[in-house]
């Protein structure tokens, strides 16, 4: 099962060569002109953050999904590790897991983070700790003593839901060790490569250090899901959307070799919500205009079964 994905060439132009405000300019009111990605068919759910929103195997019947993401592998850094499925039971997730991915062919993915303080990557060996647990617990290793969560469920790849700040050191690490084991493994049995993406909020690529740091995580992960939601700085606002279209240009122009796809609130409760009709008629074309456009993700099943967004969105995506 395999996460869509393409590169593209790099843009003529060096983001590190100018100011900030120059290049927000530039790239925001001279965009550079390309190929378009048009509708790309990627639409991705988060799933697991609310014990009403049903049970995994229900979101992967709906059919609308591509990609399914469990959220959270909450707790991990310090020789402790949890998932928090907010009152989801653990029992019968595998089944729906291998379900998804037999019967569905929806690729299953297990985020690693959130938006709690539970984690963080003290040291490189702490990541390499993080990553054999992982690789154990969830996805294609076996080893006594190690509790499986979802049984013999084997779990397409691991997203990084990562927040700013200090914790963000040595996800490459956890990155590089799993696709090491990953790549061991298929040596093996011939079975596909672990799948990784990254799931930044859009303010990171203001932030100079932490872009710089997601430069690193991009040549390991497969794509990118950017989180123009809970954002005051750049997500959409219907009476300035300005700060939106600039983040989104330099996403596209600061991270030229990568697929990008546009992570959106499924409810109105959520800062930087887009109705549907804007969405379909106004923005996913112009956000369609850009060659690395992979998709659009759902924040989250929950708000999605209630609203009915995905349904209002899916032939459009």
């Amino acid at each position: 099962m395999a996460l869509q994905g393409r590169s593209s060439p790099l843009v003529a132009i060096n983001i590190r060569s100018c100011s900030f405000l120059l290049c927000f300019v530039v790239l925001l009111f001279f965009p550079i002109q390309q190929a378009t990605a048009g509708k790309t068919g990627q639409l991705t759910v988060y799933w697991g953050r609310n014990k009403a929103e049903g049970s995994l195997r229900e979101a992967c019947d709906t059919g609308i999904y591509n990609t399914v993401i469990i959220s959270f592998f909450s707790v991990f850094g310090h020789g402790k590790y949890w998932t928090d499925l907010s009152g989801h039971p653990l029992n019968g997730v595998g089944n729906d897991i291998k379900h998804c991915q037999s019967k569905k062919h929806v690729t299953v993915l297990l985020s690693i983070g959130g938006d709690g303080e539970g984690y963080s990557l003290p040291t490189a060996k702490s990541a390499r700790d993080v990553a054999d647990h992982l690789w154990n617990a969830y996805l294609g290793g076996h080893r006594m003593g190690v509790f499986r969560p979802f049984g013999d469920a084997v779990l397409d790849g691991i997203d990084f839901y990562i927040g700013l700040g200090p914790q963000d050191k040595y996800y490459d690490e956890l990155a590089r060790s799993l696709v090491a084991m990953a790549s061991r493994r298929g040596k093996i049995t011939k079975q596909a490569a672990v799948h990784l993406t990254a799931s930044p909020p859009c303010s990171r690529v203001f932030d100079e250090q932490a872009s710089s740091e997601l430069e690193t995580m991009t040549r390991l992960v497969e794509r990118v899901h950017v989180r123009f939601y809970g954002e005051p700085s750049c997500g959409y606002d219907y009476h300035e959307t300005r700060p939106f279209w600039g983040a989104w240009s330099l996403w596209r122009f600061r991270f030229p070799a990568t697929r990008l796809h546009v992570a959106l609130p499924a409810s109105d409760e959520f800062r930087g919500w887009i109705d549907a009709e804007t969405l379909r008629e106004s923005v996913l074309p112009s956000l369609q205009d850009e060659p690395r456009y992979g998709g659009v993700v759902l924040w989250n099943r929950y708000h999605d079964k209630i609203t009915g967004y995905g349904h209002a969105i899916r032939d459009v995506v």
